[in-house]
């Protein structure tokens, strides 16, 4: 059995954008079908979504068969929730609020096994080697094992470029809510002072070589930062699509009903 390839972090190195989308259902069945969709990624999120390890394990295998790939959002960079995202098979990891080399290194031991990190053997127990399937797993997981660090605070912000300069960090990506409340503009990512330092983000992530990611559900915003360098950006939020499509649908059928009741009276 082959190591699962890793569409999303090869994808990195090329040279088209990646457009993703945000899960935040918590549920197999929801991800499968946002997976069916063709995104190039999906973020199943640990940190802000009602996940656990369980529900992320089942939507990593509802995800499995579609082209879809991937990236699971920690709630922080705890070791043991790392070691255990790793072993049910997460090969894409990003974890919020890094603010630090020091922190971005530490994290990347925890990708790695030992003598190179700190990473546990989950061996025979461990869906990431296919219960011990997967030939030469222990030497060869690195290859298929992508970082991304959140950068979304004015701590981050001021340390981006040593962070990014981490060696074994794969990218960078930026949270424009948490930044944005973080620079005294809460709700305002388009405020000037915001705007910014993400494309300094960007700017320092790229000089290191690196590929940097974003949140922008507004196409003009996505589109802004796609033409300053991001590579990799999520355009739509599962949560967010559903909710506009039900109130839009619904609002169609008030204004009918409404419409209809006006010309009754006259």
């Amino acid at each position: 059995m082959q190591l699962p390839h890793n569409h999303f972090k090869a994808g990195l190195a090329g040279t088209d954008a990646q457009y993703g989308i945000w899960a935040g259902f918590a549920s197999g069945y929801a991800a499968e079908i946002v997976a069916s969709t063709g995104y190039d990624w999906m973020l199943i999120d640990g940190e802000h979504a009602p996940n656990t390890v369980p529900t992320i394990l089942a939507q990593l295998q509802a995800v499995a068969p579609y082209r879809t790939a991937p990236v699971v959002r920690a709630v922080n960079g705890d070791p043991a929730l790392i070691k255990q995202l790793l072993d049910i098979g997460a090969q894409t990891l990003m974890v919020p609020m890094v603010e630090s080399a020091e922190q971005a290194r530490d994290l990347v031991r925890l990708m790695q096994y030992p003598l190179n990190g700190i990473r546990g053997v989950g061996g025979g127990l461990a869906r990431a080697t296919r219960w011990d399937g997967v030939p030469d797993y222990l030497g060869t997981a690195h290859e298929q094992l992508c970082l991304i660090a959140q950068v979304e605070s004015r701590a981050g912000v001021e340390n981006v470029e040593a962070i990014a300069d981490v060696d074994g960090l794969d990218a960078i990506f930026i949270g424009p809510a948490d930044l944005s409340i973080g620079l005294g503009h809460p709700g305002n990512p388009n405020h000037p002072e915001v705007q910014a330092q993400i494309r300094r983000v960007i700017e320092a992530t790229l000089a290191c070589g690196k590929a940097c990611g974003i949140l922008a559900p507004h196409e003009e915003d996505a589109r802004r930062y796609l033409a300053w360098g991001c590579r990799f950006v999520a355009v739509g939020i599962d949560i967010s699509l559903m909710r506009q499509g039900a109130l839009a649908t619904l609002a169609r059928y008030r204004e009918s009903a409404d419409t209809a009741r006006t010309s009754r009276t006259y």
